[in-house]
């Protein structure tokens, strides 16, 4: 992302996803989200099947740590490149790739436990 202007400046539960985009905080978006504990972005990564670490600079610019990135890619699950795999173990950031729908019940859990958490979630038509 380019700008970095959240749509509310915290984490919040996603209420439900599908038609294109997400419901969090009785807000809308339209598109992909990215869920960090400094807010909730959209987010914009060019290409599905070849993210890169340019996908993910605003989780590298977080200064609050987190554990564990759920990586939502969609109906289907895409595997990332093992490089970007190691920069996110670089930063100690654990991540995991799942089908949207099953990122986005496994953040909400996980952020209800308060644990550290972050999320990467392709819209769902």
């Amino acid at each position: 992302m380019t700008e970095r202007r959240a749509h509310l400046p915290r984490q919040a539960t996603i209420e439900s996803y599908g038609n294109g985009g997400f419901r969090f905080e009785a807000m809308s978006h339209r598109g992909s989200l990215l869920s960090l504990p400094s807010g909730m972005y959209a987010w914009t990564p060019v290409d599905i099947t070849r993210l890169s670490e340019a996908d993910f600079a605003d989780l590298f610019l977080e200064i609050e740590p987190i554990d564990l990135l759920l990586i939502g890619t969609g109906l289907d699950i895409r595997p990332v490149a093992e490089a970007l795999k190691w920069r996110f173990r670089d930063r100690r950031i654990q991540s995991d790739v799942m089908k949207t729908g099953d990122a986005v019940r496994t953040y909400n859990i996980l952020l209800g436990e308060r644990r550290r958490v972050a999320g990467a979630f392709f819209a769902v038509d």
